[in-house]
């Protein structure tokens, strides 16, 4: 017998009510404390998408996406192929920066575009435009 399980995503920063927040207002999910685990936030939604949020004061954000490496861990958001330039703007004004490696700010991926950002820590993220069930 399998022993049920779940997994959630942590990303470490320095400001993790910032970070939470950020991923809350993006994702249309709410952030509250982990129960059992004081220094972790989860944040999570009506799709049953969740992230942890955890304080690490000495972490470094990472550089991405790197030019001639391979692609570094990320989150990949899906949104509909008619809102990838709304929630692109979205995540700018929430705080995202936009980001890309030389020369490819949005490529097409087979029928799907995807755009590149970091959130506020620095975490990368895509927004990927794609067909998605309805929630």
């Amino acid at each position: 017998m399998t022993v049920p399980k779940t997994s959630v995503l942590v990303l470490d920063c320095a400001e993790p009510e910032e970070l939470a927040r950020f991923y809350g207002l993006l994702l249309g999910a709410r952030v509250e404390p982990a129960e059992g685990d004081a220094g972790l936030l989860l944040v999570s939604g009506p799709s049953g998408t969740a992230l942890g949020i955890r304080r690490d004061p000495d972490r470094v954000p990472p550089s991405w996406p790197l030019p001639d490496g391979p692609e570094q861990p990320h989150l990949r958001i899906l949104v509909t192929p008619e809102t990838l330039d709304e929630a692109g703007r979205e995540a700018v004004a929430l705080g995202a920066r936009p980001v890309a490696a030389e020369g490819d700010d949005c490529r097409p991926v087979g029928r799907t575009t995807q755009r590149r950002y970091a959130d506020p820590a620095g975490h990368g993220f895509v927004l990927a435009a794609a067909r998605i069930p309805a929630l």
